[in-house]
Parts: C-alpha cells; sequence; structure tokens
C-alpha cells in the first residue's frame, strides 16, 4: 500500500443540542496560544496585561470580520449570484482569509492603541510570533474539512481527499499536495525565526512585525501557487492571492530596511503612564 495522509473522517461533533465544529476549535487554540505568547511579550517589554487584553477583545473580532469579508470578496460566485452553494455568514464551513484578517485586526489594534496611549509598533512587534503560531494551529482546521489543498501528488505525504471534496475536474485523483500542512510548518518556523532574531537583536519600532509580513509573504508565495481551491481573480497567469502575497513580502522586505535605517533600537516606553 503507498503511504499517504489520510483526511479525518468527521468535521463536526455533537454535545447534546449544540453542534461543534472542530475548524472553530482550530481556531480557538490557535488564537489562545497566540494571545499566550503576545501577552508575556508585552508584560516584558513593560506594558500591562489590562491595555494588552483590551486592545485584543476589540481586534480579535475584527480580524475574524475581515478575514471573512475578504474570503467573500475573493470567492464571490460561491456566494452570491444563480451559482452560489455557501452562504456568506456561515465561517464554521471555511473560508477566512488571514489578509483580510490581520488587517482587520491592525485597524481596531491601531484605534484602541492610540486612545490608551499604547506605541503600536510595539504593539505589532509583540504579536508578530503569536499570529504566526496561531496561523499555524488554525490551518488544521482546514484538514478538518478537507480543504486548502494542492496539486495531485504522489508523493509518500500526499494527503487523501474524499471524492465529494474534491476540486471539480480532478476527481480521479485521490492524493494531493498538503497545503494546510507546509503552510503550519512555515508558520511555526516563522515563529521561531522571529522569536531568534529579536531575541538576539532586539528589534523594535516595528521591525519585527515587517519580518514576520516578509516571511508569511514568501512562504504564503509557494503555498499559493500550487492550490486547487484558489480565489477565481487573476493578473495575467498569476492568481490573485499569490499577487498579494508576493505584494506582502515585498512591502515587509522594504520597510525592515526603511525601520533598520530610520528607526535604530526599540521603544524604553511601550505604554504611556495616565
Amino acid at each position: 500500500m503507498p503511504l499517504s495522509i489520510p483526511s479525518p473522517t468527521i468535521s463536526e461533533f455533537h454535545l447534546g443540542p449544540l453542534t461543534i465544529h472542530v475548524y472553530a476549535l482550530c481556531l480557538m487554540t490557535g488564537i489562545a496560544a497566540g494571545w499566550w505568547l503576545a501577552v508575556r511579550r508585552w508584560v516584558a517589554r513593560g506594558g500591562t496585561r489590562e491595555s494588552f487584553e483590551t486592545v485584543m477583545m476589540w481586534a480579535i473580532p475584527a480580524g475574524i470580520v475581515g478575514a471573512r469579508i475578504y474570503h467573500v470578496l475573493t470567492h464571490l460566485a460561491d456566494y452570491v449570484g444563480p451559482t452560489a452553494t455557501l452562504h456568506w455568514w456561515a465561517i464554521w464551513e471555511g473560508g477566512l482569509a488571514i489578509f483580510g484578517g490581520v488587517a482587520g485586526g491592525a485597524i481596531a489594534a491601531w484605534i484602541v492603541a492610540r486612545r490608551r496611549g499604547l506605541a503600536f509598533a510595539a504593539l505589532a512587534d509583540t504579536v508578530a510570533p503569536g499570529i504566526a503560531i496561531g496561523q499555524a494551529l488554525g490551518r488544521f482546521g482546514n484538514w478538518f474539512n478537507q480543504e486548502l489543498y494542492g496539486s495531485p501528488t504522489t508523493l509518500p505525504w500526499g494527503l487523501e481527499i474524499d471524492l465529494a471534496h474534491r476540486v471539480p475536474g480532478f476527481e480521479q485523483y485521490a492524493t494531493f499536495q498538503p497545503t494546510f500542512a507546509y503552510e503550519s510548518l512555515w508558520n511555526l518556523a516563522v515563529a521561531g525565526t522571529l522569536l531568534l532574531v529579536d531575541r538576539r537583536f532586539r528589534l523594535g519600532r516595528g521591525k519585527v512585525f515587517a519580518l514576520y509580513l516578509a516571511l508569511y509573504g514568501l512562504g504564503r508565495v509557494f503555498t499559493e501557487s500550487i492550490r486547487l481551491d484558489y480565489s477565481y481573480d487573476t493578473f495575467g497567469p498569476i492568481r490573485f492571492n499569490e499577487a498579494v502575497a508576493g505584494l506582502i513580502c515585498a512591502t515587509g522586505i522594504a520597510l525592515f530596511a526603511w525601520l533598520a535605517r530610520r528607526r535604530p533600537g526599540r521603544e524604553d516606553v511601550v505604554e504611556r503612564t495616565v
């Protein structure tokens, strides 16, 4: 028998009248792990737990909303029109895009940070490794939903996908590239790199977050290039999300270079005393 990675046989279970979606559990686990790491880093930088938690109580819901909006807008045919088969509000069916999530969360965090006298760049640096870890754990929700997989493969780590979940036109293939696993492993490597570099060079003023953008964008370019269930819009031969990931990577590199030159060191104070 050839080797392969089996997909889970369930994506939900019931506790009395409640339906528990494993996708949601994976997201919650990722949020909890990212929160735990980020709050420790923020307190170590001189901030207070109370201020951090206030920011996150706004940023996380805003991030979920932003992630859903981005996904729906890049998969409109699935949600709007005569060919629509999904409901735009049903996030338990999958469909949260990290690009929109980071943007939505960042906007909310910036607003709250300004109101509370927090150094937003330091806050972004603090949460960057936690975001990467949260993404790594959250991606396992895609495994349970049998989505976010790549091109057909016969490699030993090929992912088994049930016929009902295969992209039209690829029904004859049984195993596919496990892009959810590639991205999860890459995100863990990104988180480790950020922590090591930050500890070694004491980065600040947004440089850790800039490095996160560069590294995450680089890995996402690869996974987007081999995905089968990608967003439908393209720029010529380049897929929309692939182009966005490339832009994020380039922005991160440019921002890191600019900050290293113009904003050396790190903040002495991250939270203004009221």
